[in-house]
This record gives C-alpha cells, structure tokens and sequence, in this order.
C-alpha cells in the first residue's frame, strides 16, 4: 500500500519509492530526507478530505508531504508494540 493509504497514527515501514519515470529526482529526495527502505514511517494527520498535505513522521523527523509524494512510497503494515 502506499503512505497516502494508510490508517493515522500507525506504525509502517518504508518498502521503497516509486518515482515517476519523468522525474527521477523526487526519489532522491525523498531519500535525502529520510524515506529510506526498513525505515519506521507514521502519518500523523491529513489534510481536508482527508487529502494532502500529509503530516508525516518518519524516524525522529517530522514532514509534511504533498498527497503526490506519499503516493510514491510504498509500506508495509508493523505490528503494534
């Protein structure tokens, strides 16, 4: 599933990033500021509708992310601890 997908608060892992063909870079990007595979990944709010912008913690760092961007990031369900 991808982050725009995904029930508040809960606990994801980052699988990988699914750039766009035309735009490459954004996968770097997101990288450079955390949205690595393996990494913990939680959405902390939605915007209106529940579309973007997406306010996202990923590790220690807070993001907010366009409803485009988290469309690009593949995760996978954690268990609650």
């Amino acid at each position: 599933m991808n982050l725009d997908q995904v029930d508040l608060g809960s606990l994801y892992q980052v699988s990988e990033i699914n750039a766009p063909k035309g735009a490459p870079q954004i996968k770097g990007q997101l990288e450079d500021i955390g949205f690595l595979p393996g990494e913990q990944v939680s959405v902390l709010r939605k915007g209106l509708l529940g579309k973007g912008p997406y306010m996202v913690r990923v590790g220690a760092s807070t993001f907010a992310l366009r409803q485009s961007e988290a469309r690009m990031i593949t995760v996978e369900c954690l268990p609650n601890v």
